[in-house]
């Protein structure tokens, strides 16, 4: 593994840096007071060609590896993980997927708007009683021979408003459990479709997030992804490479704490010297430190693996599981820097500890990410 990046992969990541620093934190906290979705930075972000980053140009996307990925999320989080998720589900979860195991058609159709930033995507796997035992799929697609009638409910769907194609994973064939569900792409505007409230959210606010309900939905059968029952192996698949936006993620809200808690502590003065010269906040900070650089080698490598081809499943639980957790730790300590200021708004750190928490808990618990670990080493 090479540890130093090539011209183009610092490229994106001054990219991603620039625009973070520059246009999403001027409006950051208005959006998360107000969980107003971030449009023109979507479209923003699109046009600089990272919200199909990793797409192949011959689908019309940016042909980046997942090095590149992993820089530009990281950026990108360290000021606002709401509008971060969105660009990771769209690589993620839903291009991810289309290229990898869709048709060309299905590509040319679908997969081509959705690396250009014209369209959005969602990816809807969790239910009310099936979020981390994913096998407990209750929404049904009953195949009725040249189309699928689709009935059920999804729910914690980030961009399930403004997404425009659903990757859709439904239970087909109950007498066969895990290995009875399909994976349809949907078209979010089908007759039957109608969304729950917008989830009111204590973190990543401005993310889309909504229950999705389906009622007799039609959907082609031509819209079915691979063959009858590849649905959870599909969703898995996708998951594990998912999971390395939301470690690139739950990094970067670490990194953007740390940075915070270092600038206050070379300013904020007590006892006639700076915080930062009292050894109680320096070894804070020296021990942050060390666990963001240990979180991003995870990250990185991960990454590294998915770019040669190589398994990557177990390095990417490990790079989740380790930088939510961080994320969690770093962003609590970075308020604890901060006193009473960073329990106010204005200071970005209260702001960074409520996204840090959703690291934990989406695209796998800690826990799941501790049990897939877990096997692996067991096995």
């Amino acid at each position: 593994m090479n540890f130093n990046f090539s011209e183009e992969q610092i490229m994106i990541q001054q990219a991603a840096r620039d625009y973070a620093q520059r246009e999403l934190i001027k409006d950051v906290l208005e959006r998360d007071a107000t969980s107003t979705f971030p449009a023109q930075h979507v479209k923003a972000l699109s046009e600089l060609g990272l919200m199909g980053m990793m797409v192949s140009p011959d689908y019309d996307g940016g042909g980046m590896d997942t090095v590149s990925y992993v820089l530009a999320m990281e950026e990108l989080s360290k000021i606002d993980a709401g509008t971060s998720v969105i660009v990771s589900v769209n690589n993620s979860l839903v291009c991810f997927g289309l290229e990898k195991y869709g048709s060309e058609k299905q590509k040319e159709k679908y997969l081509k708007p959705l690396a250009r930033g014209q369209k959005i995507g969602a990816f809807l796997l969790s239910e009310p009683e099936a979020g981390s035992d994913a096998t407990s799929q209750r929404t049904t697609a009953e195949d009725k021979g040249d189309y699928y009638l689709v009935n059920g409910t999804k729910n914690w769907i980030t961009n399930a408003n403004s997404a425009s194609t659903y990757i859709l994973i439904a239970q087909t064939h109950p007498e066969k459990k895990h290995k009875g569900i399909n994976v349809l792409i949907v078209d979010k505007d089908s007759p039957g479709i109608s969304l729950g409230p917008h989830e009111d959210k204590m973190g990543m606010r401005s993310s889309d997030t909504h229950s999705v309900m389906f009622t007799d939905v039609k959907v082609p059968k031509e819209n079915r992804i691979r063959e009858d029952g590849f649905g959870f192996t599909f969703a898995m698949k996708v998951l594990e490479a998912g999971r390395i936006g939301i470690a690139a993620q739950a990094l970067g809200i670490a990194s953007g704490a740390f940075e915070r808690a270092t600038s206050y502590a070379k300013e904020r003065k007590t006892f006639g010297t700076t915080i930062g010269n009292h050894q109680a906040i320096a070894f804070k900070l020296a021990d942050m430190a060390v666990k963001i650089e240990n979180a991003r080698n995870l990250c990185l490598k991960a990454a590294w693996l998915k770019d040669q081809n190589q398994p990557f499943g177990v390095a990417s639980a490990m790079a989740k599981q380790y930088a939510a957790d961080i994320a969690m730790e770093v962003t609590t300590e970075a308020v604890q820097i901060h006193g009473g200021y960073g329990y106010v708004k204005e200071y970005h750190v209260e702001r960074l500890m409520r996204e840090a928490k959703l690291t934990q808990i989406y695209e796998g618990t800690s826990e799941i990410q501790k049990i897939i670990i877990s096997r692996k080493l067991l096995k």
